[in-house]
C-alpha cells in the first residue's frame, strides 16, 4: 500500500444501495479495462448514507464481475480503499474494493403456518 491508497471502514458509510453495475471500458477504444491479473474491471455505483448525513453516490471499482449484485439491492463493500489520482492537470478521489457483495436479509423465525392458508377452507 502506498500513501496514496487509504483503507476505509466501509461500515461507517452507513447503508449502501447498488444503483448501477457495469464493465469499465476505455472511452477511446471501447475495450473492457483489465486489472494487472487480467480480470475485467467492473464499476459499481453505490448510494451511501452515513448516519445523520446526506446521501452520496460513489463509484467503486472491483476486479471481476460482482456476483449476485443487482440494482436496487443493499450491498456490503469489502476491503474498501480510496486513492488520490492526478492526470493531465486533473485530479480526484476514486474508490476500489476487493469485492462488492449483496447483503442478505436476516431470516425471520418461523412462527407457524399462516392461519389463512392452513387447513383449507375457513367457511
Amino acid at each position: 500500500m502506498t500513501l496514496k491508497n487509504l483503507p476505509l471502514d466501509a461500515a461507517r458509510l452507513g447503508s449502501a444501495l447498488c444503483v448501477s453495475v457495469e464493465e469499465k471500458t476505455d472511452p477511446d477504444t471501447g475495450q473492457v479495462k483489465a486489472d494487472r491479473d487480467g480480470l475485467p474491471v467492473w464499476t459499481v455505483g453505490v448510494a451511501v448514507r452515513p448516519e445523520g448525513r446526506k446521501t452520496a453516490l460513489i463509484e467503486v471499482a472491483v476486479s471481476g464481475e460482482p456476483v449476485g449484485v443487482e440494482v436496487g439491492q443493499a450491498v456490503r463493500l469489502v476491503g474498501l480503499e480510496a486513492f488520490w489520482w492526478e492526470m493531465n492537470r486533473r485530479m480526484g478521489l476514486s474508490f476500489r474494493a476487493a469485492s462488492v457483495v449483496p447483503v442478505t436479509a436476516p431470516s425471520k423465525p418461523n412462527s407457524g403456518a399462516d392461519p389463512r392458508t392452513a387447513g383449507g377452507s375457513t367457511k
